[in-house]
């Protein structure tokens, strides 16, 4: 799953937040009065939490902690780690969403689109072994989905006797693929799941779905203009190899964990048509530089806009080093063909391996998505997945089948990977509205008559709903 930097929407921190437009009013309630013992304390009181600092937000009490987790939850004996969560809290009286990014949490106070149309309390978790969060010494081979679950779970067991509330588990991305994974692990613990462009890599060694969709996503014009671009990046390979070096001596990057500047200026050239389309929309294709008669510094400037040269260096990869290992150890990745580079391209599509330092042992286990794939399609229950679009890594999406319940799957007209329920058509929009607001046990009576009449109860915040705009790697979900 090729990773290019890029300045787009913080997916890392929420997907799916609400849209000025999409955040229509119902009656907010406040944070409950700290009468009795504090909320602070009673959440202090939970054995193994600790207080990181708590920051004000008007309405809300917004905490960062540390919780104490099993390396090996199958093997609580065998050592401990700390674990970063953030808390915004509401009211004990309110339903609650665990948010899971799939990689580190955001300390700024956030807000989901699901908590935002229930108007409740949201538990965020850091991933397990991305930093702080991650055992010393590291044992990589309990970072998995299993044990990933399992963190979830105690944390949910913890907040549940003070957050006595229905529960939803939500997140965009990696995070709604942690979401789904935490279902089939537990599929007791949460009242409804909102998983949001959740890819779904079931057999890793066939991506011909990518190839596809590649082949008929946008506009022919804007296909071609992009894969113009891409092929010029490496006709002009020499030239533009040039300013990447100078850029890496600048900047102190080196190149160990990929094995050269040729192996990564090569990468984030492949991930550039990619990138585009998670993270832009057709009518972005006119800032695209027309390859013929673009200058050496118009190509290089493109490319690093959408994928971004600082990615494949050590410096940059180091952060994801967890979701390399978990992409080449379970999750899978994608493998494109890119015909239209054919006797330019040196590596392909590389590796999940090649990301990752050789120090770390990596054995793939092509079981475990089927696994999870098979669970969905016949047990799924009280379930969403909402897929943009125009964003390849909705397809290969989850799909729902015969044997699930109260489950669903939505598509957001020309969206990319930060698709939502605000930007589903209108009547799938209040339908799915409805769904959330039905699982979190706060639907008004009048939408329980009619799904039509669904809208978010609480109103838009302009900090709290924000989706942090940041330089982080495209291609990756």
């Amino acid at each position: 799953m090729r990773k290019a930097l890029r300045w787009l929407l913080s997916l890392v921190v929420l997907i799916g937040t609400m849209s000025a437009a999409g955040a229509t009013a119902g009656a907010a309630t406040a944070a409950e009065p700290t009468t009795g013992t504090d909320i602070k304390d009673r959440i202090l009181a939970i054995p193994g939490m600790s207080l990181i600092e708590e920051k004000p937000y008007a309405g809300y009490r917004f905490f960062v902690l540390n919780y104490t987790q099993p390396v090996d939850h199958r093997h609580p004996s065998k050592g401990t780690f700390k674990q970063r969560i953030t808390l915004l809290h509401k009211d004990t009286n309110r339903p609650t969403v665990f948010f899971t990014s799939g990689y580190n949490v955001n300390t700024t106070p956030r807000r989901s689109e699901p908590t935002a149309i229930i108007d409740g309390n949201q538990v965020s978790l850091e991933y397990r072994f991305f930093t702080p969060s991650r055992p010393d010494p590291a044992n990589w081979s309990k970072l998995d989905i299993r044990q990933a679950a399992s963190d979830q779970h105690r944390v949910f067991k913890a907040l549940k006797k003070i957050y006595a509330k229905n529960w939803l588990s939500t997140g965009g991305s990696k995070g709604g693929m942690t979401a789904t994974y935490y279902e089939r692990f537990y599929p007791h613990d949460m009242d409804g799941v909102v998983a949001y462009v959740a890819p779904n890599d079931v057999v890793n060694k066939e991506d011909s779905a990518y190839d596809r969709f590649l082949e008929r996503v946008g506009t022919k014009e804007c296909r071609d203009k992009l894969n113009a671009v891409q092929r010029e990046a490496l006709v002009r390979r020499t030239p533009l190899e040039a300013k990447y070096r100078a850029a890496a001596t600048a900047e102190g990057y080196t190149f160990k964990t990929i094995g050269s500047l040729d192996r990564a200026y090569e990468a984030v050239v492949l991930d550039y048509t990619w990138g585009f389309w998670q993270y832009s929309l057709v009518a972005d294709c006119e800032a695209i530089p027309t390859a013929a008669t673009a200058t050496d510094q118009e190509i290089y400037d493109s490319i690093d806009a959408i994928s971004g040269f600082s990615f494949y260096t050590d410096q940059g990869l180091g952060t994801y080093t967890p979701y390399y290992y978990q992409a080449g150890t379970e999750l899978g990745s994608p493998d494109i063909q890119q015909p239209h580079l054919k006797g330019l391209s040196r590596y392909g599509y590389q590796p999940p391996r090649n990301f990752v330092p050789r120090e770390i042992p990596m054995r793939f286990k092509p079981w475990v998505m089927d696994d999870v794939d098979n669970w969905v399609r016949h047990n799924a229950r009280r379930m969403m997945f909402v897929y943009g679009e125009n964003d390849p890594w909705g397809a290969e999406p989850f799909r729902v089948g015969k044997g699930t319940r109260d489950s669903y799957v939505y598509t957001a007209p020309g969206a990319n990977h930060g698709a939502n329920v605000a930007g589903l058509v209108p009547e799938q929009k209040a339908k799915a509205t409805a769904s959330i607001l039905k699982w979190a046990g706060v639907a008004p009576a009048a939408v329980q008559e009619d799904p039509a009449k669904a809208k978010p109860l609480s109103k838009f915040d302009a900090k709290l709903d924000k989706r942090d705009v940041e330089r982080e790697p495209a291609l990756r979900p």
